[in-house]
Protein backbone atom coordinates (compact mmCIF):
# COMPACT_ATOMS: atom_id res chain seq x y z
CA UNK A 1 0.00 0.00 0.00
CA UNK A 2 1.38 3.41 -0.97
CA UNK A 3 0.53 6.17 1.49
CA UNK A 4 -0.16 9.67 0.18
CA UNK A 5 3.08 11.55 0.93
CA UNK A 6 1.92 15.14 0.38
CA UNK A 7 -0.04 17.09 2.99
CA UNK A 8 -3.07 19.07 1.85
CA UNK A 9 -2.80 22.79 1.14
CA UNK A 10 -5.53 24.89 2.76
CA UNK A 11 -6.30 27.57 5.29
CA UNK A 12 -9.43 29.11 6.81
CA UNK A 13 -9.87 31.40 3.78
CA UNK A 14 -10.25 28.58 1.23
CA UNK A 15 -13.59 28.52 -0.57
CA UNK A 16 -12.91 25.93 -3.29
CA UNK A 17 -11.44 22.48 -2.72
CA UNK A 18 -9.81 20.73 -5.68
CA UNK A 19 -9.38 16.97 -5.34
CA UNK A 20 -7.19 14.94 -7.65
CA UNK A 21 -6.99 11.15 -7.47
CA UNK A 22 -3.49 10.28 -6.15
CA UNK A 23 -0.03 11.77 -6.79
CA UNK A 24 1.87 10.55 -9.82
CA UNK A 25 5.33 9.03 -9.48
CA UNK A 26 6.85 12.41 -10.41
CA UNK A 27 4.68 14.25 -7.88
CA UNK A 28 5.72 11.79 -5.18
CA UNK A 29 9.38 12.32 -6.14
CA UNK A 30 9.19 16.14 -6.04
CA UNK A 31 6.95 16.09 -2.96
CA UNK A 32 4.14 18.26 -4.33
CA UNK A 33 0.96 18.06 -6.36
CA UNK A 34 1.06 17.91 -10.17
CA UNK A 35 4.82 17.54 -10.37
CA UNK A 36 4.80 16.21 -13.93
CA UNK A 37 5.72 19.22 -16.09
CA UNK A 38 3.41 17.86 -18.82
CA UNK A 39 0.39 18.00 -16.49
CA UNK A 40 -1.56 21.14 -17.34
CA UNK A 41 -2.96 21.76 -13.84
CA UNK A 42 -0.81 24.75 -12.90
CA UNK A 43 -1.05 26.33 -16.35
CA UNK A 44 -4.85 25.97 -16.38
CA UNK A 45 -5.21 27.54 -12.91
CA UNK A 46 -2.88 30.40 -13.83
CA UNK A 47 -4.85 31.07 -17.01
CA UNK A 48 -8.17 30.96 -15.13
CA UNK A 49 -6.85 33.50 -12.63
CA UNK A 50 -5.01 35.61 -15.25
CA UNK A 51 -1.78 35.17 -13.31
CA UNK A 52 1.76 34.02 -14.06
CA UNK A 53 2.15 30.26 -13.80
CA UNK A 54 3.75 29.37 -10.45
CA UNK A 55 6.98 27.39 -10.76
CA UNK A 56 8.31 26.43 -7.33
CA UNK A 57 6.48 24.56 -4.61
CA UNK A 58 6.40 27.71 -2.48
CA UNK A 59 4.99 29.76 -5.37
CA UNK A 60 2.34 27.08 -5.97
CA UNK A 61 1.29 27.03 -2.31
CA UNK A 62 1.15 30.83 -2.21
CA UNK A 63 -0.87 30.88 -5.45
CA UNK A 64 -3.43 28.44 -4.04
CA UNK A 65 -3.83 30.26 -0.74
CA UNK A 66 -3.99 33.70 -2.39
CA UNK A 67 -6.79 32.41 -4.62
CA UNK A 68 -8.68 30.76 -1.75
CA UNK A 69 -8.15 27.27 -3.14
CA UNK A 70 -7.56 24.16 -1.05
CA UNK A 71 -5.84 21.21 -2.75
CA UNK A 72 -5.70 17.53 -1.90
CA UNK A 73 -6.44 14.12 -3.38
CA UNK A 74 -9.38 11.76 -2.99
CA UNK A 75 -7.22 8.74 -2.12
CA UNK A 76 -5.17 8.72 1.09
CA UNK A 77 -3.54 5.42 0.14
CA UNK A 78 -3.79 2.75 -2.53
CA UNK A 79 -1.97 0.00 -4.32
CA UNK A 80 -0.56 1.52 -7.50
CA UNK A 81 2.08 0.71 -10.09
CA UNK A 82 3.32 3.76 -11.93
CA UNK A 83 1.05 6.79 -12.20
CA UNK A 84 -2.04 5.72 -14.14
CA UNK A 85 -5.35 6.10 -12.34
CA UNK A 86 -6.40 2.80 -13.93
CA UNK A 87 -3.70 1.10 -11.83
CA UNK A 88 -5.20 2.26 -8.50
CA UNK A 89 -6.50 -0.62 -6.34
CA UNK A 90 -7.41 -1.10 -2.69
CA UNK A 91 -8.19 2.57 -2.26
CA UNK A 92 -8.40 4.14 1.18
CA UNK A 93 -10.24 7.46 0.83
CA UNK A 94 -9.11 10.77 2.22
CA UNK A 95 -10.87 12.22 5.26
CA UNK A 96 -11.90 15.74 4.29
CA UNK A 97 -13.06 16.61 7.81
CA UNK A 98 -10.01 18.77 8.71
CA UNK A 99 -10.47 20.94 5.62
CA UNK A 100 -14.25 21.17 5.88
CA UNK A 101 -14.04 22.12 9.57
CA UNK A 102 -11.39 24.78 8.96
CA UNK A 103 -12.55 26.44 5.74
CA UNK A 104 -15.93 27.47 4.38
CA UNK A 105 -15.71 25.37 1.22
CA UNK A 106 -18.50 26.27 -1.19
CA UNK A 107 -17.57 23.93 -4.02
CA UNK A 108 -15.49 20.81 -4.50
CA UNK A 109 -13.87 20.41 -7.93
CA UNK A 110 -12.89 16.89 -8.94
CA UNK A 111 -9.92 16.70 -11.31
CA UNK A 112 -10.87 13.83 -13.62
CA UNK A 113 -12.95 10.70 -13.63
CA UNK A 114 -11.02 8.70 -11.04
CA UNK A 115 -11.15 11.53 -8.48
CA UNK A 116 -14.90 11.80 -9.14
CA UNK A 117 -15.42 8.04 -8.79
CA UNK A 118 -13.52 7.88 -5.49
CA UNK A 119 -15.37 10.92 -4.19
CA UNK A 120 -18.79 9.53 -5.13
CA UNK A 121 -18.13 6.02 -3.83
CA UNK A 122 -16.31 6.76 -0.57
CA UNK A 123 -16.36 10.41 0.45
CA UNK A 124 -19.56 12.22 -0.50
CA UNK A 125 -22.08 12.58 2.29
CA UNK A 126 -25.35 14.52 2.59
CA UNK A 127 -24.81 18.19 3.36
CA UNK A 128 -21.38 18.40 1.74
CA UNK A 129 -20.68 21.28 -0.66
CA UNK A 130 -21.58 20.99 -4.34
CA UNK A 131 -19.13 18.78 -6.25
CA UNK A 132 -18.25 19.38 -9.90
CA UNK A 133 -16.47 16.81 -12.05
CA UNK A 134 -13.93 18.48 -14.32
CA UNK A 135 -11.90 17.08 -17.20
CA UNK A 136 -8.52 15.84 -16.06
CA UNK A 137 -5.51 18.08 -16.55
CA UNK A 138 -3.35 14.97 -17.04
CA UNK A 139 -1.26 14.71 -20.20
CA UNK A 140 -3.10 11.41 -20.78
CA UNK A 141 -6.27 13.43 -21.42
CA UNK A 142 -5.27 14.52 -24.92
CA UNK A 143 -8.93 14.88 -25.99
CA UNK A 144 -9.05 18.26 -24.20
CA UNK A 145 -7.00 21.14 -25.56
CA UNK A 146 -5.45 23.62 -23.16
CA UNK A 147 -7.99 26.26 -24.23
CA UNK A 148 -10.97 23.93 -23.73
CA UNK A 149 -9.66 22.79 -20.32
CA UNK A 150 -9.13 26.39 -19.25
CA UNK A 151 -12.65 27.39 -20.25
CA UNK A 152 -14.31 24.45 -18.46
CA UNK A 153 -12.20 24.97 -15.32
CA UNK A 154 -12.96 28.72 -15.44
CA UNK A 155 -16.70 27.96 -15.34
CA UNK A 156 -16.23 25.85 -12.22
CA UNK A 157 -13.70 28.01 -10.36
CA UNK A 158 -15.11 31.48 -10.87
CA UNK A 159 -18.41 32.42 -9.24
CA UNK A 160 -21.18 33.15 -11.75
CA UNK A 161 -21.73 36.51 -10.05
CA UNK A 162 -18.41 38.30 -9.37
CA UNK A 163 -20.05 40.10 -6.43
CA UNK A 164 -20.63 36.78 -4.69
CA UNK A 165 -18.03 34.32 -3.53
CA UNK A 166 -18.54 30.60 -3.38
Amino acid sequence: MTEHPIPPVYDANARILILGSFPSVLSREVGFFYGNPRNRFWEVLARVKNAPCPQTTEEKKAFLLANRIALWDAAAACEIRGSADSEMKWIRPTDLTPILRTARIGRICLNGGKAAAIYEKYIRKPGMPEAVRLPSTSPANAAWSLDALTERWREALLPPDPEKEL
